[in-house]
């Protein structure tokens, strides 16, 4: 069992991303013959099954999102992971934070969205 005492850095990874890195770990596991942990094998089956894009592509929507006003780093991460179809469902992201966005806002964000589904 490993004990973490504290934290040394903080990175948002999209699913995607998350994915690359675990399959890195995977590779590392075969080519070693070393069992892979059940959690460590059922991250991996989760994030093969809820990765839509390439990690470039995940990490370049992000950029594009974060570049506008209302849409920051986590919530950029979350928008890119979730790939929102129309407002309601990007209002769904949008319920936890301090503001709301208007129409154009949240058409802005769907437009962007949309040129990676």
């Amino acid at each position: 069992m490993t004990i973490f005492k504290e934290i040394i850095d903080e990175e948002y990874l999209t699913i995607a991303e998350t994915k690359e890195l675990l399959a890195e770990i995977e590779a590392e596991r075969v080519d070693e013959e070393r069992e892979m942990r059940y959690e460590l094998a059922r991250a991996i089956e989760h994030v093969n099954r809820l990765s839509f894009l390439e990690p470039d592509d995940a990490r370049e929507l992000v950029e594009r999102l974060i570049e506008l006003d209302k849409v920051d780093e986590e919530v950029g991460h979350k928008i890119a992971d979730l790939l929102p179809r129309d407002r309601d469902e990007l209002r769904a992201i949008y319920a936890q934070e301090r503001y709301t966005l208007e129409g154009e806002e949240l058409d802005e964000i769907l437009d962007i969205v949309r040129e990676y589904i």
